[in-house]
């Protein structure tokens, strides 16, 4: 597991600027004026910051921006950041300064000159976002860097509205962890395993076998992995921390995705590993809840299975029956996560009578089509909840944007020898395939489908990670809960 940096809020101690070593930053607001923590930064550098402060260099500077002057005079620093940032600073800017701080921080230790500034917390989170890097699988995995200290008015009070943020960080990075795990490592057994873990922190977590899924009539579900060696697997996580029915989260789990027998082209399937995505954002999202004790009742279900081709892999043409009775025509193989997702959103509200469901998948390559790598795709059957989760999204800063969906759609996925058929080819691939879940929806329960695809792992830097894993959907997930769920 890897674990966010240390982050420690203190009283502001002009005296020890002097003597830290490793980095220190100073925020200052557009306007120039420096608090005590950048006089004596001045004071050392013998007026060098105020130098740069008047400078055209700081006045082209954007908000959440820094510059770095090395070894300076005066400290024993190996740098000196300066942050354009106001007093004010709405969130999202804060927390780009501290995605720019941890960029630039690497392994040093860094000690940072908040003052009177408003949002300490956000810049701590956009710390601890961006000092990410996996690293397990390398034979010398990276040591923990040094941590951080802010330094700032009222650390007590920064400390306690900092801590449900850094709890939700830990869930972002135990979605990223899993998402960046190849597929020999992170088993359909071993992910389960990682879940269990999660009953240290009060979440109830129980594993469905495939006796068990066979005896609930999950032939969708287990269609996908009757190829595999690895066992097919369903887990139920309850964190019971409010009354009522439940938000219920559901996430596709193909640990590795081959496409079966309609095999994918081998060019770019390592990056399969990362099909488990959606069960990945459920498990992050159930563990920062957890950290946090939240108010709320929510369960988290996850559909874990490995779709690879052999003697006993589904064919296409044949047809399956899912947990509704629904029977289904596999045109494609490598149209697997609804089925999969299909059997788990019927038994999530036939078991939980949910409030509201939610479910999460790398669904389809024609989301990224569509919407690139900025936003993921919103699908729903109610206006209500979709439009609540789009503004959690836009408050945190995570793309997302409503798709079409509409009764014309469901006649591309009719079937002439079954009752629906799992793909119905190239045009509308994403809103075809968010007709196939709405199938196993019922009109009573209010719904969205997040096609995750384009914004699970990226191959560049994102907003608050590096490249690879992101942990999309933990922040928006949470504060949809924090905003909607609890209390």
């Amino acid at each position: 597991m890897t674990n966010p940096v240390s982050i420690q809020f203190t009283a502001t101690d002009i005296d020890a600027i002097a003597a830290t070593t490793g980095r220190v930053a100073i925020i200052v607001g557009g306007d120039g004026k420096m608090g005590p923590g950048a006089a004596r930064a001045n004071k050392l550098t013998r007026g060098a910051v105020k130098r740069f402060l008047d400078s055209d260099a700081f006045e082209q500077m954007k908000p959440g921006e820094m510059t770095s002057l090395a070894w300076p005079v005066g400290l024993a620093a190996e740098a000196l950041d300066i942050v354009k940032l106001g007093r004010r600073a709405e969130v999202e800017t804060a927390r780009k300064a501290g995605t720019v701080l941890a960029r630039a921080k690497g392994k040093a230790a860094l000690l940072v000159l908040a003052g009177n500034l408003q949002r300490c917390e956000e810049v701590a989170l956009g710390i601890a976002l961006r000092a990410y890097s996996f690293t397990q699988r390398k034979s010398k995995p990276a040591e923990a860097g040094a941590g951080v200290t802010i330094m700032c008015s009222s650390p007590e009070a920064v400390a306690e509205k900092a801590a449900p943020l850094l709890a939700v960080a830990e869930g972002v990075f135990f979605t990223r962890d899993l998402v960046s795990e190849p597929a020999n490592y992170l088993t359909t057994t071993e992910f389960a395993t990682r879940l269990q873990a999660l009953t240290d922190l009060g979440v109830e977590v129980e594993v469905l076998d495939e006796d068990k899924l066979t005896e609930l009539g999950m032939g969708s579900l287990l269609s996908v992995g009757q190829g595999s060696a690895s066992p097919s697997k369903v887990v139920v996580m309850q964190w019971k921390g409010g009354e009522g029915a439940p938000l219920a989260l559901v996430g596709k789990g193909v640990v590795f995705d081959t496409g079966g027998i309609s095999l994918k082209p081998a060019a770019g399937m390592e990056d399969m590993t990362m099909d488990m995505g959606g069960a990945g954002v459920v498990a992050g999202v159930m563990k920062a809840l957890a950290l946090r004790k939240a108010n709320a009742h929510v369960v988290g279900l996850v559909g874990l299975v490995e779709n690879m081709p052999s003697g006993t892999a589904t064919r296409p043409g044949d047809v399956v029956t899912s947990m509704k009775g629904d029977t289904i025509e596999v045109i494609n193989t490598d149209a697997e996560g609804r089925l999969v997702l299909a059997d788990v959103l019927w038994y999530a509200q036939e078991r939980f009578a949910p409030a509201g469901m939610i479910n999460l998948a790398t669904l389809t390559g024609a989301i990224i089509v569509g919407l690139g790598h900025e936003n993921a795709g919103v699908f729903s059957n109610n206006d209500l909840i979709c439009n609540d989760f789009l503004k959690a999204a836009a408050t945190e800063g995570e793309g997302a944007w409503r798709m079409p969906m509409g009764p014309a759609y469901d006649d591309m996925i009719k079937s002439a020898i079954a009752d629906i058929k799992n793909s119905a080819g190239r045009p509308a691939g994403s809103i075809t395939a968010a007709q196939f879940l709405r199938r196993f929806v019922k009109d009573e329960t209010p719904w969205i489908h997040l096609d995750i695809a384009g914004v699970a792992s990226v191959k560049g830097e994102s907003k608050y990670a590096p490249k690879g894993a992101t942990g999309w959907g933990v922040l928006s997930l949470n504060r949809l809960i924090a905003d909607k769920y609890e209390g």
